[in-house]
């Protein structure tokens, strides 16, 4: 009898978990198919195990050969976090240190100095924490095929590097900037004082101990392994040419890895803050490596929550993958995701809350209950569609549907607003609302958002309206249209041909120095829109932005839209690519 009930019991449990298991099966897919995301891989950590190891889709658009849980995926900037693992440790072994200037053990390189480093030097714990004023936000990887630089090439920014110079901007300490860079002059560094490459060092020291078998910094991957990868798609899902760009920025971005071996490298954190062993860093390195050095940033990972619900982590991206890793310092839990696509949205973040809801986190956000709606009058709604300067060189899009607002990304719609007064909207998917401001005379010119979950709130200005092809206007200075039109083509090009163009800003100039993937060709521009925007505190490649003309765009992509970003004096000092 007594058998019989635990049978009982058993079978019960059973049912009710595949019946939640397929609930959130069904969540992923519905949201991969709102995406349009090819593959999706998944480890899901509980009581500092991995409970449920997950693939869904296929390793490309094309739909034939499916994601396994063994598929490799590029980790991006999740690669920095387990990079600055392998470093830590060898502070531990006093081959480094946390405090030093990094020149005294730089061989093959050193930081070049200047005015901002007379009394304050790069030291490891600035890279580490993004607080030393080394230039480079990120990189773009390199082609199959293309030649490579060596690190100190790119440190340097010569060619055949596509980035500029790493070098010192600000009084290292002073404020915190993200810096790609700074992990590349840390790659060097730990390559110089180990005498190692850098991937055969990091194998050694943190990916065999961590059991991460299906991880490496190979770059380029040996055929062996490049057989077992996803393909990149961008985002508007067109493949990566070649399946996958190349980095030898390794510490930054070069890192192949699965959902479960991340897991497997978040458990060893968790393992090593309580103590536990088996751990490549010590309890109190591992304390320091979670300690908010600057901006909710940690050794390698960011940090969120308070000191109960402490939560560590990092996001990546490369050139046609997106990879996320959470996890909670002292209760087991965690979530990684990967996926094989460059998705601007808020998809990643709702599968984690879904997650967190269903076991019940505490620390996690979790999903939220739908605020109750107002009417708002279809008139008022549709005034506030458009596109408006979410941060910097960031653009967020509202479109009106169903007395709703929705965001659009990459041409697909993500997070529902509900109204909750006549011009403010709350979302379904955060603790987060917006406040549409207008002017005189009732057009919108930006709006308020508010994030109670962050804490803060600021002013987000108004780009624009969404384009309509059918909407006719007269260009109100047609001749200044060929001369956008090459300056646009010699931003396309770049190299020599943009350095000797004429229309557009040193910014502009720098940063577009290595070309712009797309569109590859422009054809012909036609007049949409002007939209005024001096004074909304729209900034681009250290500019000021005074219009933004909105252009019909015929190319090799299929008929789209560029918005042109121009100074008072009407140089061109960027322009991005939109669906509508």
């Amino acid at each position: 009898m007594k058998n019989q009930r635990l049978l009982l019991i058993l079978s019960f449990l059973f049912v009710v978990f595949h019946v939640h298991a397929d609930d959130l099966d069904d969540f992923i897919r519905s949201q991969m198919q709102k995406r349009g995301i090819p593959g999706l891989s998944l480890a899901i950590i509980q009581d500092g195990k991995i409970l449920k190891a997950q693939s869904y889709g296929f390793i490309d658009k094309d739909g034939k050969v499916p994601v396994t849980t063994n598929t490799l995926f590029q980790a991006g900037s999740v690669s920095k976090s387990v990079a600055a693992m392998g470093a830590l440790y060898l502070v531990e072994q006093n081959k480094l240190f946390l405090d030093e200037n990094v020149n005294v053990k730089l061989k093959s390189w050193k930081v070049p100095d200047n005015e901002f480093t007379n009394d304050k030097k790069v030291t490891l714990r600035g890279i580490l924490s993004h607080t030393t004023g080394l230039t480079v936000h990120g990189f773009p990887g390199y082609a199959v095929g293309a030649k490579m630089p060596s690190v100190v090439e790119i440190l340097d920014g010569t060619a055949p590097a596509n980035t500029p110079p790493v070098r010192v901007d600000f009084v290292p300490g002073s404020r915190w900037r993200y810096s790609g860079g700074g992990y590349t002059v840390m790659q060097q560094l730990m390559v110089d004082v180990t005498g190692s490459v850098f991937p055969e060092f990091m194998k050694s020291h943190v990916l065999s101990p961590l059991g991460m078998k299906n991880s490496t910094y190979q770059q380029p991957l040996p055929q062996e392994l490049a057989k077992l990868t996803a393909t990149g798609h961008y985002n508007n899902r067109s493949l990566v040419k070649g399946r996958w760009h190349i980095y030898p920025e390794m510490a930054a971005a070069g890192l192949w890895t699965t959902p479960s071996d991340l897991a497997r490298f978040a458990i060893s954190i968790q393992n090593a803050y309580a103590g536990k062993s088996g751990s490549v860093l010590s309890q109190s390195m591992t304390r320091q490596m979670l300690t908010d050095q600057k901006n909710r940033d940690g050794l390698g990972v960011f940090l969120q929550g308070d000191s109960a619900t402490l939560r560590f982590g990092h996001s990546g991206r490369d050139e046609g993958f997106d990879a996320l890793l959470t996890a909670s310092v002292d209760k087991g839990q965690g979530i990684v995701i990967m996926i094989n696509a460059n998705d601007n949205s808020l998809m990643m973040g709702r599968i984690v809350d879904f997650i967190a809801d269903y076991y019940h986190w505490d620390g996690f956000p979790g999903k939220r209950a739908k605020p109750a709606a107002v009417d708002v009058d279809s008139k008022t709604l549709t005034a506030f569609e458009g596109r408006y300067e979410l941060f910097n060189n960031r653009i967020i899009t509202f479109e009106a549907d169903n007395q709703r607002l929705f965001t659009l990304e990459d041409g697909f719609v993500d997070e529902e607003f509900v109204p909750v007064a006549n011009n403010t909207f709350t979302s379904t998917d955060r603790n987060v609302s917006v406040t549409f401001n207008a002017d005189a005379n009732g057009n919108a010119t930006g709006f308020t958002l508010k994030d109670k979950g962050q804490g803060y709130e600021r002013k987000v200005p108004r780009i624009g309206p969404l384009a309509d092809a059918h909407q006719t206007n007269a260009d109100p200075d047609p001749l200044r249209t060929p001369k956008i039109m090459a300056v646009l083509q010699a931003m396309v090009k770049g190299g020599k041909i943009l350095e000797e163009a004429s229309g557009l800003t040193l910014g502009a100039k720098r940063d577009f120095a290595g070309g712009m993937r797309e569109p590859e060709t422009l054809k012909s521009l036609t007049f949409i829109h002007s939209e005024n925007v001096a004074g909304r505190g729209i900034q681009r490649h250290d500019s000021d932005v005074s219009e933004i003309i909105t252009y019909q765009l015929k190319s090799n992509q299929p008929d789209t839209y560029i918005l042109v970003h121009l100074t008072s004096d009407g140089l061109v000092t960027d322009c991005d690519l939109v669906e509508k």
